[in-house]
C-alpha cells in the first residue's frame, strides 16, 4: 500500500471519488463535509481535484465601478492546483463565473471552479475543458449585481466550511472538502477503501451475495 506522501493529486484524480472520500471522513467523525446543494458539472468535465482558493460574494444593487476589483485579485493570484471556490449563498442574480475568468485563472495554474451560484459562457468553457461545478446558468453579467467581498478566507457552502488550501474533490455525485488537519489520514483511508472495494466487487461478480460479502469484508 502506498504511503500517504506518495498519493499525489493526479493519483487522487485517477482513483479516488467523492463518495469514498466522504466515507473515509465519516469514519473519522467528520460527517458534514459535503454540501447538499445540487452542484453539478456544467462544462462536460466530471472530475475535479485540487486545493481551495476561496472567494466570498455578495449581491449588490447599486452602481459600483469597483465591482470586479477583488474578483480580479483572486483570479490573478491563482497558483497551480488551485480550485476557485465561490461562496454566494446560492444567489441566482448573475452569471458570476465565465470564460474569461476561467482563462485568466488557468494561466496561474487553477484547475477548476466550484460556484455556489450561477455561471455563464458554458459552451466556451466546455471547449476549454475547464471543470466548473455550479447550481446552474444565468446570462446576466455580475457588474453592479454581485461582487467579491473577501478572498482567501474560510467560507461556507450549505454550512460546510471550505478553508484556503483544503483539499476538494468534486464529481457527478457531489463535492467533498477535506480539512487539512486530517487530510493525510482521510486520503490514506479512502485509498485503502478503494482497494478493498475492488476485492468486494470481484467477489460479488464471482457470485457472492451482498449479505455474504458484507459479513466477510464489512464493505458494501
Amino acid at each position: 500500500m502506498n504511503d500517504v506522501c506518495e498519493i499525489t493529486l493526479p493519483m487522487m484524480s485517477d482513483l479516488l471519488y467523492s463518495a469514498v472520500v466522504c466515507d473515509a471522513l465519516d469514519a473519522l467523525g467528520y460527517r458534514h463535509q459535503s454540501p447538499r446543494l445540487q452542484l453539478r458539472p456544467v462544462t462536460g468535465c466530471t472530475k475535479l481535484v485540487g486545493r481551495c482558493k476561496t472567494t466570498l460574494w455578495a449581491d449588490i444593487a447599486h452602481d459600483d465601478p469597483d465591482t470586479y476589483e477583488l474578483e480580479f485579485k483572486a483570479v490573478d493570484s491563482c497558483k497551480p492546483d488551485d480550485v476557485i471556490v465561490a461562496a454566494a449563498a446560492g444567489s441566482k442574480r448573475a452569471g458570476m463565473w465565465g470564460e474569461l475568468l476561467s482563462t485568466a485563472a488557468r494561466n496561474g495554474g487553477c484547475v477548476g471552479a466550484i460556484v455556489d451560484g450561477m455561471v455563464r459562457d458554458v459552451a466556451t468553457m466546455t471547449e476549454m475543458e475547464f471543470p466548473v461545478f455550479s447550481l446552474g446558468t444565468c446570462v446576466y453579467d455580475s457588474m453592479n449585481r454581485q461582487r467579491v467581498i473577501e478572498t482567501d478566507v474560510p467560507v461556507e457552502l450549505d454550512g460546510v466550511r471550505f478553508c484556503p488550501g483544503d483539499l476538494v474533490i468534486a464529481d457527478v455525485d457531489g463535492v467533498v472538502v477535506v480539512p487539512q488537519e486530517i487530510e493525510n489520514e482521510a486520503i490514506q483511508a479512502a485509498w485503502n477503501k478503494v482497494h478493498d472495494e475492488n476485492m468486494v466487487r470481484d467477489a460479488i461478480r464471482g457470485g457472492m451475495g451482498a449479505a455474504e460479502a458484507w459479513e466477510k469484508y464489512g464493505i458494501l
